[in-house]
């Protein structure tokens, strides 16, 4: 009987964990609506049809590219610990042992695919609305297949594939992807914009000359969205339903979120003169990539110390990447690259894991993924630019790639604007 009883609660157990991790797959899932919202939102409404094409078909790119190589590229098991690369085979196992316990008490071996495939097309979307607005449909797809399906599942092994990164004497920490997700995707932004220059007309004569973006109702949309996508991009990340650490992870990323939001709209009212609304939403979302790195380490103090540090950088980096005429037309290199470098670097600074040791493995795997991901994507824009071209023409960018791209509009009966 006790034996019965104990298998009993193991099954229930195991049903409830899998439960939760099948909810906060759905939650990250629906961060990519989250994107397209936000980066329709802050772009020209004459390339709203191209950014939802573009946040609609990475999400099935991702999920395909991931069956076939990713999942196996990311984690190929014992015998590659502590290697650079490593691949176990290809596509995904149909082992009925994968549905139980056997596999992992706190999912199943299916639950496990979704959820780490759902974090591999996120990383091709931050990418997506740095380049908006000027990038060749065909060119930037290409691009998405091969950065989803092997450079990111290559960084993600080196830490939790049980990789270099992980092997080390003080292992690199990324709880659920400061650097490995969201700097990932924010390196394959800054050469993909480096590669591509500026939008028509955003300097001119040294001067900035802003494009606002057509609807804010549909930005702020999207990044509330996104935060309540987080609630699974981090929470999920415990990869069970624990009760005391789910609770503990949630608490802290919307601590960090909202001092995020506080911290930026302090900032550009002070700096700006003015309260900037897209820089309070980009607060948020700063907020949010800065604790994702120790969510699980980190107690209420640290949170709003992350987040208002985080809150800050977003803003002063907006207007550097400014200043220095990199047009990033939603900000994604100052939310996702940079405050991505920051909240790792965080690890070593607050909560449970602070130490030279420990800040100087964040170094480690901030350093590394930047000269392997700067690298390899630098070498993809560089041929898709030689062998076919990454930048529309100047007549089809005026026009708006919702026309030139796709031959339609997204608000056809609606008088134009630029």
């Amino acid at each position: 009987m006790d034996n019965e009883l104990t298998q009993s609660i193991t099954n229930n157990l195991f049903t409830i964990n899998n439960l939760w991790m099948m909810i906060a797959t759905a939650l990250v899932f629906i961060m990519h609506l989250g994107f397209a919202s936000l980066e329709a939102g802050l772009t020209r409404s004459k390339n709203t049809v191209n950014i939802l094409f573009k946040n609609s078909i990475i999400p099935a790119i991702g999920i395909i590219t991931y069956t076939l190589i990713g999942f196996n590229l990311m984690y190929p098991g014992e015998g590659y610990a502590g290697a650079f690369f490593g691949l176990s085979g290809l596509g995904i196992s149909t082992d009925a042992a994968g549905l139980t316990p056997e596999y992992n008490l706190g999912y199943t071996y299916w639950t496990d695919f979704l959820f780490q495939a759902m974090f591999a097309a996120t990383a091709a979307t931050i990418v997506s609305g740095a380049v908006a607005e000027r990038i060749k449909l065909s060119s930037f797809l290409l691009f998405s297949t091969l950065f989803v399906g092997i450079i990111y599942p290559m960084v993600g092994m080196w830490k939790w594939g049980g990789g270099f990164l992980d092997s080390m004497d003080t292992p690199f920490y990324d709880f659920a992807g400061s650097t490995i997700v969201h700097s990932v995707g924010g390196w394959g932004a800054l050469t993909g914009v480096i590669f591509l220059g500026p939008r028509i007309g955003k300097y001119v004569r040294n001067k900035i000359s802003p494009i606002p973006g057509h609807s804010m109702p549909l930005a702020a949309i999207g990044v509330f969205l996104l935060w309540l996508g987080w609630f699974g991009f981090n929470g999920g990340s415990v990869l069970s339903a624990d009760p005391g650490l789910v609770s503990l992870v949630l608490v802290t990323t919307s601590l960090a979120a909202s001092a995020g939001a506080v911290a930026a709209m302090i900032s550009s009212w002070l700096f700006l003169k003015k309260p900037d609304i897209t820089m309070v939403l980009n607060g948020i979302l700063a907020g949010l990539v800065g604790i994702t790195a120790g969510a699980d380490l980190m107690g209420p103090v640290s949170s709003v110390l992350i987040g208002l540090i985080s809150g800050t950088i977003v803003v002063f980096s907006v207007i550097f990447f400014d200043k220095i005429k990199i047009d990033d037309p939603v900000g994604a290199l100052s939310v996702h690259l940079v405050c991505g470098i920051f909240g790792t670097l965080a690890v070593g600074i607050f909560g449970d894991k602070a130490g030279f040791n420990q800040f100087l493995s964040q170094l480690i795997g901030v350093i590394s993924t930047a000269v392997f991901v700067g690298s390899a994507t630098s070498l993809i824009w560089f041929i898709i630019k030689k062998s076919m071209g990454i930048r529309v023409s100047p007549e089809e960018e005026t026009e708006g790639l919702d026309l030139g791209e796709h031959a339609m509009e997204a608000y056809p009966d609606f008088e134009k604007v630029s």
